[in-house]
C-alpha cells in the first residue's frame, strides 16, 4: 500500500536547474523581477504625490501596480532562495498561502483591468459625463469587489486544495504552489473539485474578459464615426495602453487556465506561469509611463524636484 502523509512539506522541483545556462536565465528572470518591483514602485509614488492624477483612471492603475508587486514579493524571494540554497521545501500553510495570494491577485486583476476598461469607454464615449458615470464612490467599489472576488476564489482553491490526504509523492513540478499542480498529489478522487475549479477559472477570466470586449466594440463605433484625426488619435492614445496589458495578461492566463487538462504539460505551464507572475508586471508600468504623456510629465517634474533638491544639497 502507498505510504499517505497529510503533515509533512511539499517540494517545490523548481523551473532552473544547477546549469551555467540555467544560472544565466535565473539571473536574467531575479534582474527582471527587481526591475518590477522598483518600476510598480515608482509608479504608485508618483500617483499619491502628483496631484494631476488623483483621479480615478490613474488609481485604478496604482491598484494594478499594487497587485504588480504583490504578486512578484510572493513567489519570486521563495524561488530565489530554493534555486540558491537548494532547501526546496515549503510547508502546507505556505503551500495554501501562496495559492490564496496568487489567485486573489490573479484574479483580482482580471476584474480590475475590466472596471479600467469601463473608465476607458466613460473617456472616449461619454467626456462630458465623466464625472457622474465614474465618480470616486463607484471606483472604490469597483477596486474593493476587484479584490474581494480575487479573495473569494483564493480562500475557496487554497481550503479546498489543501483539505485532501496527500500521497507519499509530495513533488510539485513547479516553481509556486498553484491548486492544480498540488491537487494532482491528492489520493482522493479529485474529478469533482478540477471540474469546479476549472469553471471558476473560466468565469473569473470570461466575465471580465467579455466586459472588456463590450467597452471596447463599444469605443471602436464611437471612434470609427469620428471625423477629425485628432480626435482618433487622442483615443487611440488613451487606449492603446490598456489594450496592450489586457493582451499581455489574458493571453498567458487564458492559455494556462482554459486549455482541456489532456493538452496540459509542466513544462509548458511552469513557463506560461513565469510569463504572467513575472514578465507581465515588469511590463505594465513601463506601457503606462512610456504611452501616457501625463505620467511621463509627472515622471520628468519629480525627476526635476530630486535633482534640484541634490543640487541644493551639494551646494550646503
Amino acid at each position: 500500500m502507498e505510504k499517505r502523509n497529510t503533515t509533512s512539506d511539499f517540494i517545490l522541483l523548481g523551473i532552473f536547474k544547477h546549469t551555467r545556462s540555467h544560472l544565466f536565465l535565473f539571473m536574467t528572470v531575479l534582474t527582471m523581477a527587481i526591475a518590477s518591483l522598483m518600476a510598480n514602485a515608482l509608479m504608485l509614488l508618483l500617483i499619491l504625490l502628483d496631484p494631476q492624477l488623483h483621479r480615478p483612471m490613474y488609481f485604478l492603475l496604482s491598484q494594478l501596480s499594487l497587485m504588480d508587486m504583490m504578486l512578484v514579493s510572493s513567489i519570486v524571494p521563495k524561488m530565489a532562495a530554493d534555486y540558491l540554497t537548494w532547501n526546496k521545501s515549503i510547508s502546507p500553510v505556505g503551500c495554501g498561502l501562496q495559492i490564496f495570494v496568487s489567485l486573489t491577485l490573479g484574479g483580482g486583476e482580471s476584474f480590475l483591468l475590466a472596471a479600467m476598461s469601463y473608465d476607458r469607454y466613460v473617456a472616449v464615449c461619454q467626456p462630458l459625463r465623466y464625472p457622474v458615470l465614474l465618480n470616486w464612490r463607484l471606483c472604490i467599489q469597483m477596486t474593493l469587489g476587484s479584490w474581494f472576488l480575487g479573495a473569494a476564489d483564493g480562500l475557496m482553491q487554497a481550503a479546498t486544495s489543501l483539505s485532501f490526504t496527500f500521497c507519499s509523492a509530495h513533488e510539485i513540478d513547479h516553481f509556486f504552489c498553484e491548486a492544480p499542480m498540488l491537487v494532482r498529489l491528492a489520493c482522493a478522487d479529485t474529478s469533482v473539485f478540477e471540474n469546479v475549479m476549472y469553471v471558476c477559472c473560466v468565469l473569473m477570466l470570461l466575465i471580465p474578459f467579455s466586459l472588456i470586449l463590450t467597452s471596447y466594440s463599444l469605443i471602436l463605433s464611437a471612434v470609427l464615426h469620428l471625423r477629425s484625426q485628432e480626435a482618433l488619435k487622442k483615443a487611440f492614445a488613451t487606449c492603446s495602453s490598456h489594450l496592450a496589458v489586457v493582451a499581455l495578461f489574458y493571453g498567458p492566463a487564458i492559455f494556462n487556465y482554459m486549455r482541456p487538462k489532456s493538452y496540459r504539460s509542466a513544462n509548458h505551464d511552469k513557463v506560461v506561469s513565469a510569463f504572467y507572475t513575472i514578465f507581465t508586471p515588469v511590463l505594465n508600468p513601463l506601457i503606462y509611463s512610456l504611452r501616457n504623456s501625463e505620467v511621463r510629465e509627472a515622471l520628468k517634474k519629480w525627476l526635476g524636484k530630486c535633482a534640484d533638491f541634490k543640487c541644493q544639497a551639494g551646494h550646503d
